[in-house]
C-alpha cells in the first residue's frame, strides 16, 4: 500500500509563455512546429504542406530546395522570401539562422525606438525639456513638419516563418546533419530577444521515407517531430516506424487502423495527419487530411 506527503511549496511553476510561440487559427496545430511529411513520388506532398503553411498564416517561407522551379504554381501561393536552391552547401542552415536574428534585431529596434518616441511625445505635450538629437530623430521636413512614428515591418509583431525542406535525399544537409540536427532541436528559440522570447520557426520536412540508410531524415529530427503527414505506403515496416514515434500515445494495433481508415475514406491523395501535440480544444490527435478529426473509440465501435 502506497501514501502520499505533500511537500508544502514546492509545486512545479511553469513559465507563462514559451519561447517562439504564438496563437494559431483553432482549428491549426500550435506554433513551433517540426513537420515531417512522408510519402512516394507524387503523392501530394508539396500539395498538403503548402495547404498547412497557408491555413497556419504564416507571414513569409524559407525554402531550402533544388526543385523550387518545378513547382512554382504551387510555391507561389506562399511568400516565399528566400530560397536556397543548393541543399549541398551546409552554410545555408547558417544563412537561415542570420535571417531569423536579423528580424530579432529589427524587433528590438523598433521597440527601443517606439519608446524613445512615445516618451518624446509625453515630453513635448507636458512642455518638458526634450532632446535635439532625439527630435531631429523623428521629425520629418515633409508638408506637414511632423513627427513620424517608428516602422516595423510587422507592425511591432513577432514574424511567423517556416522553413521549407524538400527533395533532399541524399543532400549533404541530409548526410552531415550536425547542423541541420541543431536547426531543428533549437527551432524555437532561434532569434532570442533581449526583453525574453524568441522570433523562432517552424520546420517542414517533406520526404519520400521516413527512415533512410544513408541521406534521409535522421533519428534525431524524427524525435523532434510534433506532427506528422503521412500518405499512403505499402512498406509495413515503414509504418511500424511511424507508430513507434506516437508511443505513449496509441497501440501499433490501433495506429493501423488509424491509418486504414485516413487512406481509405480520405480521397485521390489520402494522408493521415498526426498531431502529437494537439491543442486542448481538439478532439483527436488524428485526422483524415486536415478536415475530419478520427475520434478513436468511435472507429473501433464501428468496426466491432
Amino acid at each position: 500500500m502506497l501514501s502520499v506527503q505533500n511537500v508544502k511549496g514546492m509545486q512545479i511553476v511553469p513559465p507563462k509563455n514559451e519561447s517562439g510561440t504564438y496563437e494559431t487559427p483553432p482549428n491549426m496545430p500550435r506554433s513551433g512546429q517540426v513537420v515531417v511529411c512522408v510519402g512516394k513520388r507524387k503523392s501530394g506532398k508539396s500539395v498538403a504542406v503548402v495547404n498547412l503553411i497557408e491555413k497556419m498564416g504564416f507571414d513569409y517561407t524559407i525554402a531550402v530546395s533544388p526543385t523550387m522551379n518545378s513547382n512554382k504554381e504551387l510555391m507561389e501561393r506562399l511568400n516565399i522570401e528566400h530560397v536556397f536552391d543548393d541543399p549541398d552547401d551546409l552554410t545555408c542552415i547558417d544563412k537561415i539562422k542570420d535571417i531569423v536574428n536579423e528580424e530579432a534585431r529589427d524587433l528590438e529596434r523598433y521597440r527601443h525606438e517606439m519608446k524613445e518616441y512615445n516618451k518624446l511625445m509625453r515630453d513635448i505635450k507636458n512642455g518638458n525639456a526634450v532632446d535635439d538629437e532625439t527630435m531631429l530623430k523623428f521629425f520629418e521636413h515633409n508638408e506637414l513638419q511632423e513627427f513620424i512614428k517608428p516602422k516595423h515591418r510587422w507592425n511591432g509583431q513577432k514574424p511567423r516563418i517556416a522553413v521549407l525542406f524538400d527533395d533532399m535525399l541524399g543532400s549533404m544537409i541530409y548526410s552531415r546533419p550536425r547542423k541541420v540536427n541543431a536547426l531543428s532541436t533549437y527551432s524555437r528559440h532561434l532569434g532570442q530577444l533581449e526583453e525574453g522570447g524568441s522570433i523562432g520557426v517552424s520546420l517542414f520536412f517533406l520526404i519520400q521515407s521516413f527512415k533512410c540508410q544513408t541521406g534521409g531524415l535522421n533519428r534525431v529530427i524524427r524525435n523532434q517531430c510534433t506532427s506528422m503527414i503521412i500518405f499512403r505506403t505499402k512498406d509495413n515496416q515503414e509504418l511500424l516506424d511511424i507508430a513507434d514515434s506516437c508511443g505513449g500515445e496509441i497501440s501499433k494495433e490501433q495506429f493501423m487502423k488509424v491509418y486504414d481508415y485516413a487512406i481509405e475514406t480520405g480521397g485521390s491523395h489520402a494522408f493521415l495527419f498526426v498531431d502529437l501535440h494537439k491543442k486542448p480544444n481538439h478532439p483527436s490527435m488524428f485526422r483524415v487530411c486536415f478536415d475530419k478529426f478520427i475520434i478513436i473509440d468511435e472507429l473501433i465501435k464501428k468496426e466491432n
